[in-house]
């Protein structure tokens, strides 16, 4: 018999459907945005594929200033509020204005909008559970996950058809009412959300204990923080810590991300070279992205109802950083394939656009394992004043994975099949130094009583 504790809240359902009405706004626009720069906007392609990484990389930097906004100035429901207006209008901005300085300015508030939305609402979801639901965290965040990759998926299938026949007015708009819908949606459960305060202005924050520790180093032996203890209190000091140790693990994931996003952007490219009738119906090359939402959808009842508790029950321990290096060796698979697809092409063979199903099939995988794995490492091994914080520092990998993938194709030293080979050598070794940082990782745990961190 179920008990209250092990229960979602019912304000639960609100923030799932606005996340996922938000992720159709936002992934339908992105599915066709380098369609749309290529064949509407006249961008050559190295140049399209740069931008749309940069765009990408944009909307995980913007978190840092939602975060801080949140943590330490309005809260996370006021941060959420405030930034999903600026994003409707970055959407109507998009559909109304059809040129190179209309879509700058229209991709700038909606990378405020997503970015600025990110953290908060990824630490929202859980500021709502009890202490006593602490169990339920994780079933959670694979429901709000599984929430992203629907309207991902839907999103997907439609916007490219929207373009094709109606042009890109009407297929930039459709995303735009959905990002208002969400906002509606959000707005529908504000009288039931439990809303942390934010901390506001705090002494013994992250930055400062770095810096009074910097400017102390050597005069205190053991840990190079432990110089800050003379102005802070353990909590504060150990709270830094837990950071350095969560950064050390996220500056491998980068590698991981500068592969992952490539399948809106070089992963369509591909695809246009292939044979994309099937079964009589010709799909559309940024159609065969909504494999990953799909896929996604699949895999995570399949790991988490299936594939988890049988391991669980044979003796075999799984941890979240365990899953996560088992994920980074298979994007190395994912982007092997791609490579192999791209040298059957250039060597002239027309291949079914089904070929890409092997890559994408290894990236979700990896995607389940590394991102929704990540999303609840980050809230669990965050001190409690740095959440939405830590959550940032977590899409700031994206953001870093994006700008390499940005900075490598405007260059354009790898074309063909060598550009995809590159990012598999890239992975393997981000695989190996990750496989090497997670065995020496030592979870953390909250000195009480909770001083800011």
């Amino acid at each position: 018999m179920s008990t209250a504790a092990d229960r979602f809240p019912p304000q639960i359902r609100y923030i799932v459907w606005n996340e996922g009405a938000e992720r159709f706004s936002f992934y339908g626009m992105r599915s066709i945005l380098t369609v749309y720069m290529v064949s509407h906007l006249a961008y050559p392609s190295n140049e399209a594929v740069a931008n749309y990484s940069w765009f990408v990389a944009a909307c995980y930097f913007t978190p840092l200033l939602g975060a801080f906004l949140a943590d330490r100035l309005f809260g996370r429901y006021q941060v959420i509020l405030w930034v999903s207006l600026g994003y409707v209008f970055g959407h109507a901005l998009m559909a109304a204005w059809e040129t190179r300085w209309g879509l700058f300015f229209a991709l700038s508030l909606i990378a405020l909008g997503s970015g600025g939305i990110k953290p908060c609402v990824s630490a929202y979801v859980g500021d709502q559970f009890r202490p006593d639901q602490s169990h339920l965290l994780q079933r959670v965040y694979n429901l709000f996950y599984w929430m992203i990759n629907l309207g991902s998926a839907l999103s997907t299938m439609l916007i490219p058809e929207l373009l094709a026949r109606f042009g890109p007015g009407v297929a930039f708009a459709v995303p735009g009412v959905f990002m208002a819908i969400a906002l509606l949606i959000f707005l529908a459960g504000r009288r039931q959300y439990r809303n942390m305060p934010p901390s506001g202005p705090n002494p013994h924050s992250f930055v400062p204990v770095v810096w009074t520790a910097v400017r102390r180093l050597g005069t205190r032996p053991g840990h190079w923080l432990d110089g800050a203890l003379v102005r802070h209190p353990e909590a504060a000091v150990a709270g830094a810590k837990a950071v350095f140790r969560i950064m050390g693990v996220f500056v491998a994931v980068t590698a991981f991300w500068a592969l992952f996003d490539q399948h809106g952007s070089s992963w369509v490219l591909q695809a246009q070279r292939m044979d994309l009738q099937v079964m009589g119906y010709t799909i559309r090359a940024s159609q065969l992205a909504a494999l990953n939402p799909w896929m996604v959808m699949a895999i995570i009842p399949l790991f988490s109802v299936v594939l988890f508790p049988l391991l669980d029950k044979a003796g075999v321990r799984v941890t979240p950083l365990g899953k996560m290096t088992v994920g980074m060796f298979l994007a190395v698979a994912s982007f092997a394939a791609a490579t192999g697809v791209d040298v059957l092409l250039e060597s002239g063979l027309r291949l079914s656009g089904l070929w890409q199903i092997p890559q994408y099939l290894f990236l979700t995988a990896a995607e389940v394992l590394v991102s929704v794995t990540g999303l609840e490492f980050s809230y669990t091994q965050a001190p409690r004043a740095m959440k939405s914080t830590i959550m940032s520092i977590w899409f700031l990998t994206i953001f870093a994975g994006n700008v390499l993938t940005g900075v490598v194709s405007r260059l354009n030293f790898f074309q063909g099949w060598g550009f995809f080979a590159f990012f598999t050598v890239l992975m393997l070794a981000a695989a190996i130094g990750f496989a090497v940082i997670a065995r020496s990782y030592k979870p953390y745990q909250e000195i009480e009583p909770a001083q800011a961190a």
